[in-house]
């Protein structure tokens, strides 16, 4: 059974850093591709940053570049987030993904974790 759990989120405040987790477990991600997404209330989940499982290509939303980055480590087959200067705007649920094919619906997803940025 594949699951993605993350961990990682809380309360900080504007300009300072969280670092989320994302495990990955069930099967064997090598030819996977991982994002981060995030859904803010009222708005529509965002995709703000993707790896591919050797590391070798990254995407950011234009919002998060220079802020955000993400990783991988192998051995522990966990995805990381690390967010820098957060902004309030960055406050939404973040979501742990993966894909095999096209896209992420048909993909693997966690349960999510809150991230809350005060001003």
């Amino acid at each position: 059974q594949v699951q993605l759990v993350e961990s990682g989120g809380g309360l900080v405040p504007a300009g300072g850093s969280l670092r989320l987790s994302c495990v990955a477990s069930g099967r064997t991600f090598s030819s996977y591709v991982m994002g981060w997404f995030r859904q803010a209330p009222g708005k529509e989940r965002e995709l703000v940053a993707a790896i591919s499982w050797g590391g070798i290509s990254t995407y950011f939303t234009g919002s998060v570049k220079g802020r955000f980055t993400i990783s991988i480590d192998n051995a522990q087959n966990t995805v990381y987030l690390q967010m820098n200067s957060l902004k309030p705007e960055d406050t939404a649920v973040y979501y742990c993904a993966a894909r095999r094919g096209r896209d992420f619906d048909s993909g693997y997803w966690g349960q999510g974790t809150q991230v809350t940025v005060s001003s």
